[in-house]
């Protein structure tokens, strides 16, 4: 059928509808049914619009981008960024048939689309044609079984974290740093507006010592706390800086890093789960386990506990301390120690012993370079770190010594 001429007469058709004046509740729900598959329809055909309006360039001969031009149209932002995701999608050849049909939503159809992305984003090789279909048709599978857009998101982020693992160089986008940001500004009101995006490690620190910190204050006499979430949140976010303003009149070897809980469970340690920042890869849970104050919960398939994991494989104050009188700073970069993190050379999750032949310093920049981008440690002869970089930095793989040796006169052989 051809648009043009047909709009108008459905659309006349439609406004001249209105439920009966003593309706009754089937007949209510029969047409309830019928509305949502048409609105499922008409949001299929407005992508399929906006993807034509992108391919035929209208919005930029008229100066205009393609989202801006929908929302000239009418449509809010979000919806006008749902359906120029959607219309631009070449990889949700099914998923549009269902919703050409009027079998999906729009948001189901936009969180299939958003998953995918998110599976490709930062993959270390691009997924095959056969990848593609077998993440798309799990994902129609989450919809077509009745989950909502955000569960999908969250199956898509296991997906993505699964694919990552099996793929040289892969990470995800909510694990890889390199993405993080953070902007101050002012408005015109002159307050400070705050905006970032974190990886799911930093944010679950921050989430957790928020969450911590704003809840609900009885006032005296036992009336309600009279703040909002976000004023508490607010507030939440000052007392952090308040305690970190005065950490420096403490011993940093005492301060404990932000406590944040992990989920592994016990046959499938690939899907393991922060409590804010849903699944991470294999790689991160390493990385985790290594420094932090971190609870680590095994659970069996229902997610009943099995064992909760004990603080001894974290290095304690005086352990810390040690680490940083041999080696004085970041093994890698040279990065004050106070800014470093306690590693294990060979993994605690994997039986490496917490003390001074398994641990080293690394920030949080090099101890993710160690974790994911090809950097190894051991421990030398001489009773210190060694760095092995990975074959693009270095072809022949040779060993450099800790920063604080790297330039002292004479070095004992790494091998």
């Amino acid at each position: 059928m051809r648009m043009q001429g047909e709009l108008e007469t459905i659309l006349d058709a439609l406004i001249d509808c209105r439920f009966d004046d003593d309706p009754t509740g089937p007949a209510v729900l029969t047409d309830m049914r019928t509305l949502v598959t048409i609105r499922n329809v008409v949001d299929a055909l407005t992508a399929a619009g906006a993807g034509h309006l992108d391919r035929l360039g209208v919005a930029q001969r008229h100066g205009h981008k393609p989202i801006a031009l929908l929302i000239e149209m009418g449509y809010a932002p979000a919806v006008a960024a749902r359906m120029q995701r959607i219309g631009t999608s070449a990889v949700v050849e099914r998923t549009s048939k269902h919703a050409a049909d009027g079998a999906i939503s729009g948001e189901h159809v936009d969180a299939i689309v958003r998953g995918l992305n998110q599976i490709g984003l930062r993959a270390g090789e691009a997924p095959t044609a056969e990848s593609w279909a077998e993440f798309e048709g799990d994902l129609l599978a989450q919809v077509l079984s009745g989950a909502k857009p955000a569960e999908v998101m969250a199956r898509a982020h296991q997906l993505g974290d699964h694919h990552a693992d099996d793929t040289e160089g892969g990470r995800p986008a909510k694990e890889d740093r390199n993405l993080n940001a953070l902007d101050i500004g002012r408005t015109d009101d002159g307050r400070v507006a705050v905006s970032g995006s974190l990886d799911v490690v930093v944010g679950e620190k921050l989430a957790t010592a928020i969450e911590k910190l704003s809840a609900p204050v009885p006032q005296p006499g036992g009336s309600k706390d009279p703040r909002e979430a976000p004023r508490r949140r607010a507030d939440a976010l000052e007392m952090v800086l308040d305690m970190a303003a005065g950490a420096g009149e403490r011993s940093v070897t005492a301060l404990p890093a932000a406590l944040i809980n992990l989920s592994v469970p016990a046959d499938t340690p690939d899907k393991s789960a922060l409590a804010f920042g849903g699944s991470i890869t294999h790689s991160t849970l390493l990385e985790t386990s290594c420094d932090g104050v971190v609870v680590m919960t095994i659970v069996d398939g229902e997610r009943v506990p099995l064992d909760m994991g004990r603080s001894k494989r974290l290095f304690t104050a005086s352990q810390r301390r040690a680490l940083f009188e041999r080696d004085r700073c970041c093994i890698k970069c040279g990065a004050p120690a106070s800014r470093t993190q306690a590693h294990h050379i060979a993994h605690w999750s994997d039986g490496g012993a917490t003390d001074l032949a398994n641990g080293c310093l690394l920030c949080a920049s090099c101890h993710a370079d160690v974790h994911h981008n090809g950097w190894d440690v051991y421990m030398g002869p001489d009773a210190h770190p060694w760095l092995i970089p990975p074959e693009v930095v270095d072809r022949r793989r040779r060993p450099i010594p800790a920063y604080n040796r790297r330039f002292a006169d004479e070095l004992p052989n790494a091998a």
